[in-house]
């Protein structure tokens, strides 16, 4: 049995000098190469719909291909600033955060405004980034997998993926100010995820824990926005996040019904040791930094910022509920569930997982009319 020390490297998981003690140190690199460890498999059973549910999938992604191009309204003007003071605005941020006596006491519009800019510039890197992951992880699912429908179902998570790294990277490019290099945490789990051999590895992590947090995240920010693009941006990506995650419930669901109760142990700390990872790298060290304010004091203020707090608890919204689904929260002696109450997330368990529904996210008739022509 792992301890939390040995699962994540720190006993504490809310010690923030440890935590920031993780720094990316190839932030100049435009190449990263990950060892992929796993075998390419062959199945020479083409029984296409052996599996209903996956075969479902399938059809439903072949029928919501977009196109970044042409079904997202790239004449909108986005005045960055103005964006970020209407956000302020509409979603009270910073009500109820005391920062008397603390490095932010002096502040005034202009630096909360420069913050909002760059903590933007980072979060939407972030996004492009895990959806990088994203991509060499579904495409290693088609390789790995054993199943046919499967395979069918990743191929067209492979072209999804490819458009929302396009779509981000164009819209960083074109409307924002600036990219960020991937999160430390960020960074360190898609490695993990790439590295590890077993393909029901790179569904639990990617499947379950990145896209899991990316649909919670990215509808947290959909309500959020009041810019236009943006939201039409996610709530196309949105739609396809949701069938990604529910693709990893149905083809987990089956498979752990066959593994041992030791097997179902790893995959609960990685489940957990994933949350974590995924948590950390919201603390956004890489801005503090590029403001030149000290990290650490940063981080320990914002940290007890009621909107920041919801934030990154709303993260796990359809993390808790999936694992739960696919029963390892309560597998074993509920190890993951305890893990979970520690996190503060556990109440989470209750809400809707993606398996049930997908279809809600799914895009209406007309709004990939465009797509089809």
């Amino acid at each position: 049995m792992a301890s939390t020390e040995e699962i994540i490297g720190r006993r504490d998981v809310n010690d923030v000098e440890q935590i920031l003690m993780i720094s990316n140190t190839d932030v100049e690199a435009s190449i990263h190469a990950v060892k992929d460890n796993a075998d390419a498999i062959f199945t020479w059973d083409y029984e296409k719909g052996a599996r209903p549910a996956l075969n479902k999938l399938y059809e439903k992604a072949k029928n919501s291909q977009w196109n970044g191009e042409t079904d997202l309204d790239w004449s909108i003007n986005v005045d960055q600033e103005a964006v970020v003071v209407a956000n302020q605005a509409a979603n009270n941020r910073g009500v109820g955060l005391d920062v008397t006596g603390t490095i932010f006491e002096k502040w005034g519009e202009k630096e909360w405004t420069e913050l909002g800019i760059q903590s933007q510039n980072w979060t939407l890197s972030q996004f492009m980034h895990g959806e990088q992951g994203a991509l060499l992880c579904t495409a290693k699912i088609v390789e790995t997998v054993p199943w046919i429908d499967a395979k069918y179902y990743a191929s067209t998570q492979v072209m999804d993926e490819a458009r929302h790294v396009e779509v981000f990277a164009k819209y960083l490019n074109e409307k924002l100010s600036g990219h960020y290099p991937v999160n430390a945490h960020l960074k360190m789990l898609l490695d993990d995820i790439v590295m590890d051999s077993r393909w029901d590895m790179t569904y639990l992590g990617m499947q379950i824990m990145v896209e899991g947090l990316a649909l919670a995240a990215f509808g947290f920010m959909h309500q959020m926005t009041t810019e236009p693009l943006l939201k039409q941006l996610l709530r196309y990506v949105m739609s396809d996040e949701a069938r990604h995650v529910a693709f990893g419930v149905l083809s987990l669901k089956e498979y752990y019904q066959e593994l041992t109760q030791a097997e179902i142990r790893e995959r609960q700390e990685f489940a957990f040791e994933a949350a974590v990872r995924m948590r950390d790298r919201f603390l956004q060290q890489e801005v503090w930094d590029r403001m030149g304010v000290p990290v650490k004091e940063a981080v320990t203020v914002v940290m007890q910022d009621p909107a920041q707090q919801l934030f990154q608890q709303m993260l796990f919204a359809k993390i808790v509920p999936n694992c739960k689904k696919l029963g390892l929260l309560d597998a074993g002696d509920a190890w993951l569930r305890t893990k979970f109450t520690e996190l503060g997330v556990i109440d989470f368990e209750h809400m809707p997982d993606t398996e049930e529904e997908y279809e809600t996210f799914a895009l209406a008739e007309g709004e990939v009319a465009s797509a089809r022509r």
